[in-house]
């Protein structure tokens, strides 16, 4: 953890943030806003400033969970939402992170650990570990080309390559390129929504989910 803890503190402490856009993302923002319980579990792991958590919380969502590798993005985001619970913050390693959520926010999250097949597959692995059953993970993955460089981040992919680490874990109920991206990412982003598998049940005979 803490080579990761580093590298990410080093990133916000040197304004080396290039994927912050300054405010909630436009498709993540437009499939929320649907959402008719704000009720339910939300965690957004990766969350660095966490515009997305804010804009949940001013709407009404009482129940969000950020998690975050380095503590100054979510010192900023508790700076500017003051009223926001500390329980509800999180700084830990994603991959030690315990939690039952209803639906996780991704925001290409996936394309920021080194692609490894076994940090891919990890990933997969304990997105579904922390979603309660038929829960959903839902957001964006860049869609641009994964290069030799290990160090070049973020790191890319295409929808046939997500869907390989993913499907053994979820069922695909939508992954297309995303039509609403801001306009600097259009056309390098898809959008996901996908439900979590019955353990031993084939991926034709997931559920779906009422949110």
């Amino acid at each position: 953890m803490k080579k990761e803890q580093n590298y990410w503190t080093e990133r916000y402490k040197e304004q080396q943030t290039g994927w912050d856009i300054g405010y909630p993302s436009t498709p993540i923002k437009e499939y929320v806003d649907q959402l008719p319980d704000k009720s339910i579990q939300i965690l957004i792991p990766g969350a660095g400033n966490a515009y997305e958590a804010e804009y949940l919380w001013k709407a009404g969502f009482i129940n969000i969970h950020i998690l975050d590798i380095s503590e100054i993005p979510l010192k900023q985001f508790k700076k500017r939402n003051p009223d926001f619970p500390d329980s509800n913050i999180h700084q830990a390693d994603f991959f030690e992170f315990k939690g039952q959520y209803d639906l996780i926010i991704e925001q290409t999250f996936f394309c920021s650990f080194v692609p490894t097949d076994a940090n891919r597959n990890k990933y997969a692995k304990h997105m579904a570990e922390l979603l309660k059953p038929n829960g959903k993970l839902v957001g964006l993955w860049f869609d641009i080309p994964l290069t030799e460089d290990m160090e070049k981040r973020p790191f890319g992919g295409n929808k046939e390559l997500y869907s390989r680490y993913l499907s053994p874990y979820f069922k695909t109920i939508t992954f297309n390129c995303c039509y609403n991206s801001i306009p600097p990412r259009k056309g390098n982003e898809l959008f996901g929504i996908f439900s979590k598998l019955p353990r031993g049940k084939p991926t034709r005979h997931s559920p779906e989910t009422n949110f």
